[in-house]
């Protein structure tokens, strides 16, 4: 599921890097390469497991942001009758990596790709993720070929998968789909694309589930100091992820009919939680009616708008109770008693990014051997079980690393601001000590700590405040009633 994006723009770039470089530092990550694990790399980048089956006849393409080379997933789309078919190509990373072996061992300490403001800390090492298991264009490489049936109205009729040699054509960006979608320059398959992409929307509506379209935020310079832009998502990007998304429950569906699998679920968020947003709204200027439900609002919004982008990043919140649920029923461990993930409505899995996500390629494992008719390998049966609390640590990570990237581009975008008044609403008071809290500016939009001295915060209602602290060494923001 989608985190909040940030990219800087800094005008000392010198310094924003600095301060980038010494937050990974003081969170341990690892970000060099033993000599051991670079030797394994290009071992197998010489050798990769090859299928018999050959896929190369396939008009593959990948879809990503400009520049990307770890490139997980490619895709073609056809028409069979009246229905589809969409074929999902996703990089074999166990054709690459030996289970126990040195890559393995290192990827289970690093469990996920982190993604900084700067940079990004890789799961596994470049020769293998940017090049010889990444799905570049005109390369032969290994894959795991899922091919997807759908009738009419882009309801799944099949889903099968194998492992299969695989060539994309082509590496597309989502600003030339949209470009040549909205300019009826677009092929048959990105015109597919399109309406695959709607029939997808639109059953994920009926169910009740919603996708947040996370727009990127960017501080750039301004005056000597920063602001906060925000680049919307195009709609070609959220026919990719429905692509994605339709893979994901597939998948989900396979492992459950078969008693065995690894899931990402998400239980529903509390009342207090959207009550929270709320408060947010209306800090925002996020017009929520009392009648309109949290999906319908969230597709009433427009992410080119700041404020509704800024609302959209907070709505992130609402995904923080997502986890993994690993199950063997053979093994005695049932499936969870509600395997849906609360956002989509619906079972779902991660299996589409194993270059960049640990707990992807055990999924994907799983479903080879469902569909094969197979055993789960051995590997997999036995590692399955301690997956959930060894990605639960690699999410904590992430978040960790996504709070303190946040706070750190706030502390510099309020630097030099101290004593200035800004308007703002209270969105949290603490029950302990109502005079403290956390507020959110109405411009930027920042969220941060309040204390006051003698008056009560009042919940949920706008106030002045006055900025005491704006500190990226310690990337700390305070503010106090004004």
């Amino acid at each position: 599921m989608p985190r909040p994006q940030l990219t800087v723009r800094a005008a000392d770039s010198a310094r924003i890097n600095t301060e980038l470089a010494e937050l990974r530092a003081g969170l341990h990550l690892p970000t060099d390469w033993s000599a051991e694990v670079l030797a394994e790399a290009e071992r197998a980048a010489a050798l990769p497991r090859l299928p018999e089956f050959d896929a190369t006849d396939l008009d593959l393409f990948t879809l990503d942001p400009p520049g990307s080379r770890d490139l997980d997933q490619a895709m073609r789309l056809a028409r069979r009758g009246s229905g589809y078919r969409v074929h999902y190509a996703i990089a074999d990373v166990a054709a690459f990596v030996c289970p126990g072996g040195a890559i393995d061992t290192e990827a289970h300490r690093r469990i996920q790709t982190l993604y900084f403001p700067d940079l990004r800390v890789p799961l596994h090492p470049l020769r293998l993720s940017e090049g010889a298991a990444s799905l570049l264009p005109g390369e032969l490489r290994p894959a795991l070929l899922w091919q997807l049936d759908l009738d009419s109205d882009g309801a799944v009729l099949l889903a099968d998968v194998r492992r299969a040699r695989v060539r994309s054509r082509r590496r597309l960006d989502y600003e030339t789909v949209q470009r040549e979608l909205d300019t009826g320059t677009a092929d048959e398959q990105l015109r597919l694309l399109a309406e695959i992409g709607r029939l997808r929307e639109a059953r994920e509506e009926a169910r009740g589930g919603v996708s947040l379209p996370i727009p990127e935020q960017q501080a750039v310079p301004v005056d000597g100091g920063y602001r906060i832009d925000y680049r919307a998502p195009r709609p070609a990007d959220g026919w990719n992820a429905q692509i994605s998304l339709l893979t994901g429950m597939a998948a989900a569906d396979l492992m459950l009919d078969a008693g065995v699998g690894l899931l990402r679920t998400l239980p529903g968020a509390p009342e207090s939680a959207y009550a929270r947003l709320r408060r947010i709204a209306r800090a925002l200027n996020v017009k929520w009616p009392v009648d309109t439900g949290y999906p319908e609002l969230i597709r009433s919004l427009d992410p080119r708008r700041a404020n509704d982008a800024a609302f959209l990043n907070e709505c992130t919140g609402l995904l923080r109770g997502a986890g993994y649920h690993a199950f063997d029923t053979a093994r005695g461990v049932p499936p969870p008693a509600d395997p849906a993930h609360a956002a989509l409505a619906a079972p779902y899995a991660h299996c589409t990014a194993p270059l960049r996500r640990l707990a992807d390629r055990y999924a994907l494992e799983v479903c080879l051997a469902i569909a094969g008719g197979a055993d789960v390998p051995g590997w997999v049966q036995e590692a399955l079980p301690g997956v959930p609390a060894l990605m639960e640590s690699g999410d904590q990570r992430a978040r960790e690393v996504e709070r303190t990237c946040v706070d750190l581009i706030e502390a510099e975008l309020l630097r030099g601001r101290e004593g200035e008044d800004f308007d703002a609403v209270v969105i949290e008071v603490d029950e302990r000590k109502p005079v403290s809290g956390t507020v959110q500016l109405c411009e930027p939009a920042v969220i941060a700590r309040c204390d006051g001295t003698s008056r009560q915060l009042p919940l949920g209602e706008r106030i002045r405040v006055r900025l005491t602290k704006a500190d990226p060494a310690t990337r700390m923001v305070r503010f106090a009633p004004a």
